[in-house]
């Protein structure tokens, strides 16, 4: 049985894990106040090239938008997301938990548009009634989107320019930001993330770590006390040395982007051989997640060989599911697949 479920079945890269085991007995301070949390900041300021940039480390994906969105809105504001967005799909209604509405906008290819956003906030603020209505206080977008798609700097741009016009944080959720940033696709780099977004996320559960994600704020713009907000949302760790350990190996010598681009060029192969067969794409996208259109029958005899992600129902006799690459894929894994298919 072969596995492309998803990008975090497998625990962590084996440079984690000897760095772990090496520091393991030294006595180091908790809460992310040790030698290794800030020698990883200091590391991520110089990737993005903001060394004014505060960051922070949080235990996963769904408390880290969470404690953000949530720190970063008044009571009377709501967070604006394409309608296939993570926070409006797949938190289990998180940030609604927090008092704050996920406002949300149709979507293009899993990304919201710069012109959608833009018309919706004019209207916004033209509608007379606005006061009796949510506030859209910041926008959230992901990089890469639910469906592997990626903004265009030109995108990116224009959605920063919008957020300034009407003075909201542009927020970026990166928990695959790694795979974006190693596409072959993308003119982004995470200086042009750091220059365009107010904040954003580093995804470390996703891209080798066993668990965390680095937060950036990039303006001077962290919201008071954030550590003590970070702990009432339960994303604190005692032991932060972990995640700092963790971010620090992932970025040293490069290893984040470089196991980031191994999980690109395993999803190219797939996709290549996906292609030669005849096989239809949900939607093209150039990450190492892959969506292709199953009929039932031949879905239910892949599953007894292979491991993959059930997306939504195409139609009452077809299924969309996604294949996921991810840092630890193999080129055996690869090749079975091939034989399989």
């Amino acid at each position: 049985m072969i596995s492309f479920e998803s990008d975090y079945t497998q625990g962590a890269h084996e440079k984690i894990l000897e760095q772990l085991l090496k520091t393991n007995m030294e006595k180091l301070s908790g809460y992310g106040d040790d030698k290794y949390c800030e020698s990883a900041k200091k590391k991520i300021r110089e990737a993005c090239g903001c060394p004014e940039a505060d960051v922070h480390f949080l235990v996963g994906g769904t408390q880290t938008n969470l404690t953000v969105i949530a720190s970063m809105l008044r009571s009377y504001e709501g967070v604006v997301a394409a309608d296939t967005g993570h926070i409006s799909t797949h938190e289990a209604g998180a940030i609604e938990l927090s008092g704050h509405k996920v406002l949300t906008l149709p979507q293009h290819d899993g990304k919201l548009s710069p012109d959608v956003l833009r018309a919706y906030l004019a209207g916004f603020y033209a509608d007379a009634n606005h006061d009796h209505a949510v506030f859209p206080g910041m926008v959230y977008i992901s990089h890469p989107t639910e469906y592997g798609t990626l903004y265009t700097k030109a995108e990116l741009e224009a959605l920063s320019a919008t957020c300034k016009e009407y003075n909201i944080p542009l927020y970026m959720d990166g928990a695959r930001l790694g795979y974006g940033l190693m596409s072959s696709d993308t003119d982004a780099t995470l200086v042009d993330i750091a220059r365009l977004c107010d904040v954003f996320y580093i995804g470390g559960t996703k891209v080798g770590a066993l668990c965390g994600e680095a937060v950036v704020f990039t303006r001077n713009n962290t919201p008071p006390h954030f550590m003590t907000v970070i702990k009432q949302h339960g994303a604190l760790l005692a032991k932060g040395r972990l995640l700092g350990i963790q971010f620090d190996t992932l970025f040293t010598d490069g290893l984040y982007f470089d196991i980031s681009r191994h999980a690109i060029r395993m999803a190219d192969k797939m996709r290549d051989i996906f292609t030669s067969r005849g096989y239809e794409f949900f939607i093209n996208t150039t990450t190492n997640q892959i969506f292709i259109i199953l009929e039932d029958s031949k879905m239910k005899e892949l599953e007894s060989s292979v491991a993959f992600g059930f997306w939504e129902k195409k139609d009452p006799t077809h299924t969309v599911v996604r294949f996921a690459t991810s840092w630890a894929t193999t080129k055996e894994d690869i090749d079975i697949l091939e034989k399989l298919l």
